[in-house]
């Protein structure tokens, strides 16, 4: 088991409450107020599950310079007060950060049992296979 200190306790606590609220926020017709509560939430959980150096050196690389600006930047849009067009520049952006995550992430999912088999559908694994790089029909 993982052992967590009390400032990761605490940050996935605080990370958990921002997309809580920032799903919320999205299902209440981009209500300003959750959104920009979730964001300021997530972005603060982050910070304390893994630090503030390892943050600011995640998002301040060199090549992830124009993910940051659009995430940040996407923060700042909701801030200001037009939620739509901030969350469309956070997604964006986010997928752009965490998209050297998303195989890990599809490589787990693969190990659940239903989710697992859903996965290895034909046409679903050869689009993955395809979109990751792989020689799925040779």
């Amino acid at each position: 088991m993982i052992s967590l200190t009390d400032s990761q306790k605490i940050g996935m606590g605080l990370t958990g409450f921002g997309v809580f609220f920032l799903f919320f926020g999205m299902i209440l017709f981009f209500d300003k107020a959750l959104l920009a509560i979730g964001n300021i939430l997530f972005v603060t959980g982050l910070a304390f599950v893994i630090g503030l150096e390892r943050t600011f050196r995640f998002f301040f690389q060199k090549h992830k310079l124009k993910a940051t600006g659009f995430f940040l930047g996407g923060v700042l849009v909701v801030l200001i007060g037009w939620p739509i067009v901030g969350v469309v520049l956070e997604i964006y952006g986010f997928f752009l950060l965490f998209r050297g995550f998303f195989p890990v992430v599809v490589g787990f999912i693969r190990r659940i049992p239903v989710l697992g088999s859903i996965l290895n559908l034909p046409f679903i694994s050869t689009h993955r296979g395809a979109q990751a790089g792989h020689d799925v029909g040779r």
